[in-house]
């Protein structure tokens, strides 16, 4: 199986605590995050990731070369912003699998892979998602789920507040759905695809309980350093 990792951001909300490194390297307990996130997917039958590298991606590069943890690495360069949609489309030609997994690359969530591609069968999906049940939508905003856990609409930060689901950055996927995406050059993936085309298309959202931790901002990624020493890789 193999993974598409972005991990091409700037880390802007980082820099008062992390600089001149990507958000991805940033060091949890002496260690760059990317390399817990790469563990894990290891731990769940992933034999090849793409990371989609941008800013400082020679830092990446020099550390991981071509081989982590036995499984392969390769690079999908990004010479300037491309934003989650261009950086996706960029890595695609890298990609020698029909379905693959995708991951933002500042988001550590244990989930089990085989849940979500399992769905993804079962429903003859276009895409799954990954979503992370929370006590409070409002800081997040949020998706919701038919009966069935189709996806039926995204809401904003601030647009409704108490328990639900959020989007929580993992997704399976097939190559032809990637492959009609009509938009060039930088964009998001979540607004311009998800937020777009989920009343055309087959999205089907799958809920976790599982640990959840986006290291974006200061505050998160301090708790990395306590929270991560329980995860075991």
């Amino acid at each position: 199986m193999e993974a598409i990792i972005l991990v091409g951001g700037l880390g802007t909300r980082l820099r008062p605590v992390v600089s001149d490194i990507p958000k991805a390297m940033a060091p949890v307990n002496g260690r760059p995050f990317l390399e817990y996130q790469l563990a894990y997917l290891k731990n769940n039958g992933i034999s090849r990731v793409i990371l989609a590298v941008g800013y400082k991606k020679d830092s990446i590069i020099s550390h991981f070369g071509n081989e982590f943890l036995q499984m392969e690495i390769a690079y999908a360069k990004e010479e300037e912003p491309l934003g989650t949609g261009g950086a996706i489309l960029n890595a695609l030609p890298l990609v020698r699998e029909q379905q693959f997994f995708i991951l933002n690359g500042d988001t550590m969530f244990e989930i089990s892979l085989d849940e979500l591609q399992k769905v993804y069968w079962e429903k003859k999906a276009d895409l799954t998602l990954a979503l992370r049940k929370v006590k409070d939508i409002s800081r997040y905003g949020a998706v919701t789920i038919d009966d069935n856990g189709r996806i039926n609409g995204f809401l904003e930060k601030g647009e409704a507040k108490g328990k639900g689901l959020i989007n929580g950055g993992i997704y399976f996927g097939n190559r032809k759905f990637f492959e009609q995406i009509s938009y060039q050059g930088k964009f998001s993936f979540e607004k311009e695809v998800l937020e777009k085309e989920y009343r055309h298309k087959k999205f089907y959202g799958v809920g976790f309980e599982n640990y959840f931790l986006d290291i974006g901002i200061p505050n998160d990624y301090k708790r990395a350093q306590h929270e991560f020493k329980r995860l075991g890789y």
